[in-house]
Parts: structure tokens; sequence; C-alpha cells
């Protein structure tokens, strides 16, 4: 099941609004498939080749590489960090002349946990089972995804050094474990498949960490399991990048109480993936024994002065279907959004506490199920009652000097129906 669409609408929008062009102007991606040697990553303004760069950089003893090009994507080979097949991961830069601020964007792509969907027999499976390609960023899908990182579409981070980390194992960019599926019809041979995703993480932050010192401000987003792996990853990247200043968006990927229907999920990902392994490495006093919901207020205790947030439509038709659908027998739409319905309840009243939080909830768009509010463009996004769609919320997230408003749409009985 394709987690984004890639439709374009266009038309005029309120202030704050990115509206995406008919045509889109932005720079090709550029790459590499060399083998980085140990310690070294290989970069290339080249289209995709087999050779490598002469633009590489020792980055475990040296300081960063002087960007080969700006304003381009580049292929970025991270030594040591593998996909759910082990081949070789990588992440894509794209360098601005002169920025201070950097925004980093997880890549969406669904969720896997046992044989049939990590073998992609199932309806709901995971993103680039075959690794990822060193054009990823040509596909007019991946290169549009989002307005925050367009440098052809007007927007506060436009002008942002821009790192897009892609996903292709499976576990929200949260793993740590290798494990063995096996068919349970007994036809298929067995699955070795790499839950990685915390260690790439950890990887693409050691290379930013030595790219981006004395950052201004870093913002940290991603939608569906981008935006799950935003929120559970945001303490490895804060705590790593040299920045003055965090801001957090996580994009219809919540993590909910599991006190609430989401507890068999939890269960189910904590054992696949081995997340206790991930979580212990959050600081003393901060261990999320029972409850993956208190990740969100953890975060919030540990970077006070940090502006957090969370969104994603009251009428997501995705993102809930991989929370219940495989965990509560005869699922039916309404009761998978009365489940969803009920666990956000328990994320807002965490939420509300909290003055460095906020939660920006509309009711339901057309397009992609109602999933993933910032993909594409913020048509459609507003909260007409209030004024507000979520360009502005964004605007308000990046802005020090304005408080954090939370919102949530009221039930329009006439949408989605």
């Amino acid at each position: 099941m394709a987690l984004f669409a890639g439709c374009g609408d266009d038309g005029g929008g309120s202030s704050g609004t990115a509206v995406i062009p008919d045509t889109d102007t932005s720079t090709g991606a550029t790459g590499t498939t060399a083998e980085p040697t140990s310690g070294t990553t290989g970069v290339s303004t080249d289209a995709p080749t087999s050779t490598t760069s002469d633009d590489t950089t020792d980055t475990t003893s040296g300081g960063p590489i002087e960007p080969p090009a700006y304003d381009q994507w580049l292929t970025i080979p991270l030594p040591g960090a593998v996909c759910g097949n082990n081949s070789q991961y990588k992440i894509f830069v794209n360098f601005h002349e002169g920025a201070k601020d950097l925004i980093v964007m997880l890549e969406p792509g669904g969720a896997c946990w046992d044989f049939d969907t990590c073998s992609g027999k199932a309806d709901l499976g995971a993103a680039h089972p075959d690794g990822i390609p060193d054009d990823l960023l040509y596909d007019p899908l991946t290169k549009n995804l989002s307005p925050l990182m367009r440098r052809d579409v007007e927007g506060l981070t436009k002008d942002w050094n821009m790192v897009f980390i892609p996903y292709c194992t499976g576990d929200v960019h949260t793993g740590n474990n290798v494990i063995t599926y096996k068919d349970p019809e007994g036809v298929e041979p067995d699955l070795e498949f790499h839950h990685n995703g915390h260690n790439n993480v950890i990887a693409a932050t050691e290379w930013m960490a030595n790219q981006f010192p004395g950052t201004d401000r870093l913002f940290v987003t991603g939608c569906s399991a981008g935006g799950a792996g935003s929120l559970i990853n945001y303490h490895f990247f804060r705590s790593r990048i040299d920045a003055q200043r965090g801001y957090l968006m996580d994009d219809s990927g919540p993590i909910f109480p599991s006190t609430g229907w989401s507890g068999p999920l939890h269960e189910k990902i904590r054992s696949s993936w081995d997340i206790d392994s991930v979580l212990t490495e959050l600081p003393p006093g901060y261990e999320v024994e029972d409850d993956f919901g208190v990740l969100n207020t953890h975060i919030a205790d540990l970077y006070p002065e940090d502006r957090l947030s969370t969104v994603f439509f009251q009428r997501d038709y995705n993102y809930s279907r991989y929370s219940y659908e495989r965990f509560y027998p005869d699922m039916t739409k309404e009761k998978i959004h009365e489940y969803w319905a009920e666990d956000t309840d328990l994320m807002t009243a965490l939420y509300d506490p909290y003055p460095n939080m906020a939660y920006y909830l509309p009711y339901w768009r057309g397009l992609n199920d109602s999933h993933c509010v910032s993909i594409i463009s913020y048509l459609d996004t507003e909260i007409e009652e209030q004024g507000i769609d979520l360009g502005d919320f964004i605007a308000d997230l990046l802005d020090d000097d304005k408080p954090l408003t939370s919102y949530r749409e009221s039930v329009q009985p006439d949408e989605d129906n």
C-alpha cells in the first residue's frame, strides 16, 4: 500500500501556505554507488556512477567536507550502515551556501514485523525492501514530497541546509535487531531481515555532527514512519548535533500511550525490533518502561527550551490501520477511527500541560487517505474555525517569540463520508 500519493494542487493559499507550482524547477539529485572505505564518505555531484568521487573526506579524523556543489542533492554512503536486506545504506544532503540552519527529514514508508509484512506479501508493508537507489532524489514523488525540502517553493526552510534520511529497515528508523522470519505456511525460504534503523540514524547523526558544527536552528521532521522516527530519535539528533535551538514536527507518526489501543502494536515491535536496547540509551531517569507514550513528555523534560509538536489528521486511515488492523479482529473503518480518536485523547492529555509541546490536528483531507499533513502542499490543511493552516502552524513553531498553541478541529460530519 502506498504511504503517500504523488498528487499536486495548484491555487492560492493563505499567508504561510506553500503552494506547489505546475513546473518543478528543482535541481535533480546526484549520487554515487562507490563503496566507502572505512572512515571515508564518498560524495559525487555527477549522475549516479560506479566510480568513486575525488571529493572524499575522512569524517572520523577530519573536519567537514567542502561541499562540491550547493543546492543539489548529493548521495552520502555511510560506512557500516545497512538496509533490511543488508545492502549499503546512504543519506542525501543538500547544502546551501552560508546556511547556519539545518532541517533533517526522515522518509516515510510503512513498517514490518513478521514474515508477511517484511517479505512484501501483506497489504501493509515497508518501503525499499531491495535497498535505496542512488537516484532516489530523482524520483518526482520523493523530490517533491514536502515543501520543507524544496528550494523552488517559498518557505521558511528554503535556504537551510537539508538532510534526507531514507527508510529501508521496516522499523520506523528505530530497530536494532537482525531477525529471521519464517514463512508461517512453510513454503518460502527463511527471511533474514536487518532492522537497523537506529544504527543508521546514529551513523547519519555522527556524519551531520562532523559536517554541521555551530548550527543555529535544527529542525527534525518526517511523516508516517518518518514522523515516528523523528520523535523516537529526537534525543539522539539533539544531543549529538551542535545546535543552538531545536524544533520537532512529528507528522502522522504519533507515539500514543501504550495504555490505549496501541498497546499490542507496541508489544509486537518491542520484540521484533529489539526496542528495549535502544530505549536504554536514553539518559538515566528517562527510561521508557511499559509505556511508549511517555517518550513525548521525556523529550519535553530533557529539552525544555526546544519547541516540539505532533501533527496528523483525525481521520487518518493509513497509520491508523498499521496501529490496529493486525491486532484486533473485525476491524472496520469506523472502528479504526474510533480507536484512533480515543488514542488521540490520551496523547493530547499528555501534551496539554507542557508549554514547549503542541499539536495540530485538522479533521480530514481527501489526499492520501488523510495521511501525512505536510506532504505535497499545505492546501486543505486548514482549520477554518480557528483561521490557521499547517503553514501558519509551522511558522509559529519556528518563531521563538510566539507561545506554542495547540489546535484540534471539531468533528466535520460532512467530510470523509
